[in-house]
């Protein structure tokens, strides 16, 4: 028999579905309205890629607010219903608590809204050289947010070791700080990164989530796995409108939110050194790049055709569609194996 916890996290799932796909056509004749559109860019730094998307032009962005903002708005709304109205019925779904949710719920929402700030500038074209926030001030904005993260893990939390596999818990004190800080802000910038091809980064960000919703719920994180339950139901309506030809793209107030979420939720569930494992596209991904820049430093040519890798497979040859879903396919290999060595080298 089904039990009532697994059927909390399936109908919260499926009511965020619901609910972001009924919200899809109101978001998306906003977007379109405001003419909030994808700017490629043609300045000549990047010609391959240039070449490649100019048909993407124009295309809506910042639809990330469809996963965040339905997220948000149940997480509000059942609280409010149980908590402030009373109503008994409510209680079964509100799945806001201080030990569980409270803190990705509010990274969730922190960097999200940087992001769409600087989807704002990018829009506008204004910001550094009319493309948003420059990098140097944007990776300044999301340390702080991971620095709160940070903060709450270990002196509220009490969090100062890493888990292991196989090994056991290595304790580093406040170095733990630094470390989470770095992992928080590489994971959204990686996931950032990704987010360059018609559904790759939302379908390996829902693969990430459902490998962590997993262990959340068989370690018995039931409130955590509700929540990462109705960020799954949102991404998957998100990709029902961005997978090839997308009829929207998620922008930076998607990406770098969920990035940011992805791993702080890593480290609730203490499986942070998995999260290079469940999210190894992202990693890739971010290698590929840091990769193609090293390589023109030092030896002043391109290693790949295009960074990141999607973009140098795409100009190999490869359809579109084609890197998505052998990237997805790499993904969904790589969360059971995270999934698989979370469990069994947290038993030996």
């Amino acid at each position: 028999m089904i039990s009532y916890h697994l059927l909390k996290v399936l109908i919260l799932a499926g009511i965020s579905f619901f609910v972001a796909l009924a919200a899809t056509p109101l978001l998306t004749n906003l977007l379109l309205k405001f003419k909030v559109g994808k700017n490629i860019r043609n300045d000549g730094s990047t010609p391959v890629y240039s070449n490649m998307h100019a048909g993407k032009q124009g295309t809506p962005t910042m639809a990330g607010i469809l996963v965040w903002g339905t997220t948000c708005f149940l997480i509000a709304l059942f609280w409010f219903l149980d908590r402030v109205l009373h109503i008994e019925y409510f209680h079964i779904l509100n799945f806001l608590t201080r030990k569980e949710t409270l803190l990705p719920v509010g990274a969730l929402f922190g960097a999200s809204l940087i992001g769409l700030f600087d989807d704002y500038l990018d829009w506008r074209g204004r910001g550094y050289k009319n493309r948003g926030i420059r990098f140097r001030y944007k990776l300044i904005f999301y340390a702080l947010v991971a620095a709160v993260g940070a903060y709450w893990f270990y002196f509220k939390l009490g969090f100062d070791y890493l888990s292991v596999p196989f090994f056991g818990n290595l304790y580093i004190g406040w170095l733990y700080i630094p470390f989470f800080i770095l992992a928080a802000v590489g994971t959204s910038f990686s996931v950032n990164q990704t987010d360059g091809l018609d559904g790759l980064a939302g379908g390996t960000l829902l693969t990430s989530f459902l490998a962590y919703g997993l262990i959340a719920y068989l370690e018995g994180r039931y409130e955590l796995a509700s929540f990462i339950g109705v960020i799954s139901g949102a991404l998957l309506a998100f990709l029902w409108f961005n997978i090839f030809p997308a009829m929207f793209f998620m922008g930076d107030t998607g990406s770098m939110g969920l990035g940011t979420v992805l791993a702080v939720i890593a480290f609730l569930l203490h499986g942070e050194l998995i999260l290079p494992i469940i999210g190894i596209v992202f990693v890739i991904e971010a290698l590929s790049l840091f990769g193609q820049i090293f390589w023109r430093k030092v030896f002043g040519r391109k290693l790949l055709l295009s960074s990141p890798l999607h973009h140098h497979l795409e100009a190999s040859g490869w359809p579109e569609a084609k890197v998505t879903m052998r990237l997805w396919i790499i993904s969904m290999v790589f969360a059971m194996l995270g999934v698989i060595i979370h469990f069994v080298g947290t038993k030996t």
